[in-house]
């Protein structure tokens, strides 16, 4: 980089990051300043089909956009973002492959960095969970699937045989539904390789603490995914959250215990531990406190976007930390440094939601659409899954995407272990 020209570094190559930085290269001339973008992956993930991976419905390699090939114009480092001084203007990195540590220097700092599973320090939680928040999460989990079935498979015992196919998930919002309906999805596809267990053998338990699933949306949806969830074999629990976990299981907070090998996580998240150690200022959930136009409160040309930020609504709260906000948000953003740069006025972020959908498996959906209208079955799930194809980045992504939920409506999923991912012992 440049020592004359003006410096605007991203950190984070999420959706937020890569909405700026593509819109920074459209309206920004080369000569007005130079941009970075630092990321810890050298491609950005469809967070929305996650659940999806890890079901073996779609390809791993078919939800990966590399970001050279989205931002042409951008410096991209693959490095890892070890700290901050907002005092110095200066970011320090370790690069991913070399472990060689770099000083950045810049004029403008993007703060898109995402957020991490939160366990809320609950005990044994981080230890014995499975999360699904990355890539390797989704991959790692999808092996763990299938590496139940061949172990339940080549068991005896009864009991044990349950334990292995007693899968809990924790939390009932998006990802957690989604998540339960497609692990049925997958095993109903493939028992049928499995001649030494029954359907019966299998168990999926949904834990909410919350009195519904999906809270926080009208309520017709979380009753209508309860009780298609249930109808399909889920063991749903609401209004009782996890009190901890062990090896074996969780134990309630009502005192019921939970046999199980594998817990998956999805109750909550919280921003990045970099974000954490600086002295910008944050909530009391650890996002950064910014400005209308997203500009971090008290500190001039810091800026801070998606999952980390709370960015102000216009009446009294925060917009949600959701794909469809980050998206939007980045190019509003962009456009406000832009106008920085310019000595123009910057804009505050408006966004009206589009609506949020989950996922039920076996082509069923809820939607929430403008005004509360809420909409299920067969035409949420079309719906569904037409909307993020098309938000899919990249023509090639959207054809490999149809071209794998094809290939789902007429064969078995796959049930391959690709060991590419290290399972942990259980």
């Amino acid at each position: 980089m440049s020592g004359t020209t003006r410096q605007i570094l991203i950190l984070g190559g999420g959706f937020a990051g890569i909405a700026v930085a593509s819109h920074l290269e459209r309206y920004l001339g080369r000569e007005e300043a130079s941009v970075s973008l630092v990321g810890q992956e050298n491609f950005s993930v469809f967070t929305p089909m996650l659940p999806e991976v890890c079901s073996g419905a779609l390809d791993v390699r078919h939800i990966v956009t590399p970001i050279r090939s989205q931002l042409p114009r951008t410096n991209f480092v693959l490095a890892e973002v070890e700290s901050i001084d907002v005092s110095g203007r200066t970011v320090c990195i370790t690069h991913a492959l070399t472990r060689v540590s770099q000083t950045l220097p810049y004029d403008h700092l993007v703060l898109a960095l995402g957020s991490r599973t939160s366990t809320f320090g609950l005990p044994g939680v981080a230890e014995h969970t499975f999360a699904l928040k990355t890539l390797d999460d989704a991959g790692r989990l999808r092996n763990h699937l299938v590496w139940l079935l061949e172990a339940a498979d080549a068991t005896s015992g009864t009991e044990q045989r349950h334990r292995l196919l007693t899968i809990a998930i924790v939390g009932g919002g998006f990802t957690g539904v989604e998540t339960a309906g497609e692990i049925v999805e997958l095993f109903r596809s493939v028992l049928h390789f499995y001649p030494h267990i029954h359907k019966s053998d299998v168990r999926i338990v949904l834990v909410e603490a919350g009195k519904t699933l999906l809270l926080g949306l009208p309520p017709k949806m979380g009753s209508y995914a309860a009780r298609r969830l249930s109808a399909r074999g889920v063991d749903v629990r609401t209004g009782d959250g996890v009190a901890s976990a062990d090896a074996n299981g969780m134990t309630l907070q009502s005192g019921a215990r939970v046999e199980s090998a594998t817990i998956i996580w999805s109750a909550g998240v919280q921003p990045s531990a970099v974000v954490d150690a600086t002295s910008l200022p944050k909530t009391k959930r650890g996002a950064i406190v910014v400005d209308g136009d997203m500009q971090v409160h008290g500190f001039p040309a810091h800026w801070a976007v998606g999952d980390c930020a709370a960015i102000p609504d216009g009446k009294g709260g925060f917009y949600p930390a959701t794909a469809q906000h980050a998206i939007r948000e980045g190019p509003r953003l962009a456009k406000n440094i832009i106008a920085s740069l310019r000595d123009q006025p910057t804009q505050p972020f408006h966004f009206q939601s589009l609506g949020m959908m989950a996922s039920l498996g076996a082509r069923k959906a809820v939607a929430q659409l403008p005004n509360d209208f809420v909409l299920t079955g067969f035409p949420a799930w079309f719906l569904w899954r037409t909307y993020y194809l098309l938000r899919l980045p990249g023509a090639d992504r959207k054809l490999r995407v149809a071209f794998d939920w094809t290939l789902d409506l007429i064969f078995s999923r796959d049930v391959a272990e690709l060991r590419v991912y290290r399972r942990p012992d259980r």
